[in-house]
């Protein structure tokens, strides 16, 4: 007997996987947790009867010459199967994306994807199984729930084809936002309530940030939703919970930011964590909860890229052009230098404008290559002082639409940021 389960507080991924597998191993039996998160109880409710499920006490143990484990392999995350630990004739066959788990087997597929059932999804293309639209849409439920709809930092482009191939075998996005939702239960309910009563608003390099330390017992679903909850009723500009778990002597740290300027993600991976600009999670053991928030303001205080100086990035020393420099000059300097654009300096180095490749097509006749370029300058030039944020040059680009601004001190240039060395440093503070 072929047996096919997943893990306890069974979740869309692990039920998308678990009807997964069943196809690709026929005549198994498809065994579901009896502990469910909420989320899967309201699905289960109506489409329960399209799916031969069986429960744990339903399997004779004894019979099972076939494991198969989904989006999970460790023994202890899957029921009533103890027994099967020490069988000596017992086949396993893993199918998981987290790279951590005790259950040990040569039939391994494990890769670190968003989602368990991207790695099924790809076997069943692979084996040109045909699945049922019901069948695509739940596939696809769980790997947007694992993923945040492709937004979390751990979806690969894997997850991204895969949501693509069933769509093609017409998942119903319209079921994906009925079901799709988190769980709100009293359990959340009464820790927003303490959060709320804990409230406490800090002001750190000029942003309204809120810390609050909570201690749980044992797995709650939903913080982050929770938290999230709590920074729109507190109205902050960024968040944080530090839930410590006594018990087990570790503390999650969730963060929801709604300003670009702080960072949740960059913030996180300080604390060997991850996430993305507005939010982001770590989890420390044995850690003071005093400690963690201490870190947490002094990280805004002075690691965040948003306090992190043009000066630390900037292109210096400027290659500028004075006002009187003729447009052929100029045209060969910026050849030269392999830029398309240069700030124009007066004769006490005042930023009176800036030439670009882009100002040269405005020239129709060759005689007027031999004019200053202060003719064809562009004149309405923004600038940035040197003590401000790397964040703040990049929203002027975007404001005006400009590739370049001078960078300012003491009304003198002394640096230049261009898109170039925007995207690099943003996109180096991507994680890996």
């Amino acid at each position: 007997m072929i047996i096919i389960t997943t893990h306890k507080g069974t979740d869309f991924d692990a039920l998308a996987s678990l009807v997964a597998a069943s196809l690709l191993y026929p005549g198994s039996k498809p065994v579901l947790p009896t502990s469910i998160n909420e989320n899967l109880k309201a699905f289960l409710s109506i489409h329960k009867d399209l799916f031969d499920f069986y429960s744990p006490k339903d399997i004779i143990v004894e019979d099972v010459k076939t494991l198969v484990v989904v989006d999970t392999h460790s023994w202890n995350r899957i029921e009533g199967m103890e027994s099967l630990k020490d069988k000596k004739d017992l086949e396993i066959i893993i199918w998981d994306h987290h790279t951590n788990g005790d259950i040990e087997t040569q039939q391994k597929n494990i890769k670190e994807t968003g989602a368990a059932i991207t790695l099924l999804v790809k076997e069943l293309e692979k084996q040109k199984i045909m699945i049922t639209p019901i069948q695509a849409t739940l596939f696809l439920m769980g790997l947007y729930e694992d993923t945040g709809n492709l937004t979390f930092p751990s979806t690969s482009s894997e997850d991204a084809y895969a949501a693509g191939f069933l769509l093609e075998r017409k998942a119903d996005l319209h079921i994906l936002s009925t079901f799709l939702r988190q769980a709100y239960g009293k359990k959340q309910k009464n820790i927003l309530f303490e959060m709320i009563q804990k409230a406490r608003r800090l002001e750190v390099s000029g942003f309204t940030i809120s810390i609050v330390k909570m201690d749980i017992k044992g797995r709650v679903q939903n913080l982050a939703m929770v938290l999230q909850m709590y920074r729109e009723i507190v109205n902050v500009d960024a968040a944080f919970g530090i839930f410590q778990d006594i018990e087990q002597k570790k503390s999650m740290v969730i963060g929801r930011s709604s300003i670009d300027e702080i960072n949740i993600g960059l913030l996180m991976r300080s604390l060997g964590g991850g996430g993305h600009p507005a939010a982001g999670s770590a989890l420390l053991k044995a850690a003071n909860p005093d400690t963690i928030k201490q870190i947490l303001v002094e990280l805004i205080s002075g690691n965040q890229h948003s306090s992190i100086m043009l000066s630390d990035i900037m292109s210096y020393p400027v290659a500028t052009v004075s006002d009187d420099t003729t447009m052929e000059e100029a045209a060969m300097i910026l050849r030269d230098m392999g830029c398309t654009g240069l700030p124009v300096v007066d004769s006490e180095n005042h930023v009176t404008g800036m030439i670009s490749r882009r100002d040269h097509r405005k020239i129709r006749k060759s005689k007027h290559m031999q004019a200053p370029v202060k003719a064809f300058m562009s004149r309405d030039i923004k600038t940035i002082s040197h003590d401000r944020s790397a964040m703040e040059a990049a929203k002027l680009m975007i404001k005006h639409d400009i590739g370049r601004i001078p960078v300012m001190q003491d009304n003198k240039i002394v640096g230049i940021i261009t898109r170039s060395d925007a995207m690099m440093y943003f996109y180096d503070l991507l994680p890996d």
